[in-house]
C-alpha cells in the first residue's frame, strides 16, 4: 500500500473524525488492512490510499499540497526515512513513535495541520 509519511501520525491518533463520513469509513477500513501482520507500506510524496476518499483530493492532487508536502517532509526526516522506502506498517509506526512522539516533535512536525489540536490533545491523554 502507498502512504504519505504524515499519515502514519494521522493513523496513530485517529478517533473517527475526519473530512466526511466517507473519508472516516475509508480511514477505518484502511487502518484495519494496515493492522494485519506484515502489511507493507511504500512512502510517497503524493496522494495515497487515504487521500483517495478525501474531499481535498482533486484528480490525484491535494488542494493543500504545499502545506501537506511540508508536513510530509518533516515527518519523513524525523523518522529517518526517504520517499520510496518500503517497510512494514508496524515498523513505520514504531519509527514515528521514537522519532516524533517520544521526542516531543508532534506540534513541530504537524504545525500547519488543521487537526493538530485533536492529535495533540490525544497525545497528552496517553
Amino acid at each position: 500500500m502507498i502512504i504519505r509519511p504524515h499519515h502514519v501520525l494521522c493513523a496513530h491518533f485517529f478517533v473517527g473524525k475526519g473530512y466526511s463520513e466517507a473519508f472516516v469509513a475509508h480511514m477505518r477500513q484502511t487502518l484495519e488492512l494496515l493492522s494485519r501482520d506484515g502489511a507493507a507500506v511504500t512512502l510517497t510524496d503524493g496522494c495515497d490510499e487515504l487521500c483517495s476518499a478525501c474531499p481535498n483530493n482533486h484528480g490525484g492532487v491535494c488542494e493543500t499540497e504545499t502545506k501537506v508536502r511540508a508536513i510530509d517532509g518533516r515527518a519523513i526526516a524525523a523518522m529517518q526515512l526517504h520517499f520510496g522506502d518500503t517497510a512494514a506498517w508496524s515498523d513505520l509506526c514504531a519509527r514515528a513513535e521514537r522519532g516524533i512522539l517520544a521526542q516531543g516533535l508532534l506540534r513541530e512536525v504537524c504545525r500547519d495541520c488543521e487537526w493538530i489540536g485533536l492529535c495533540a490533545g490525544a497525545e497528552s491523554d496517553k
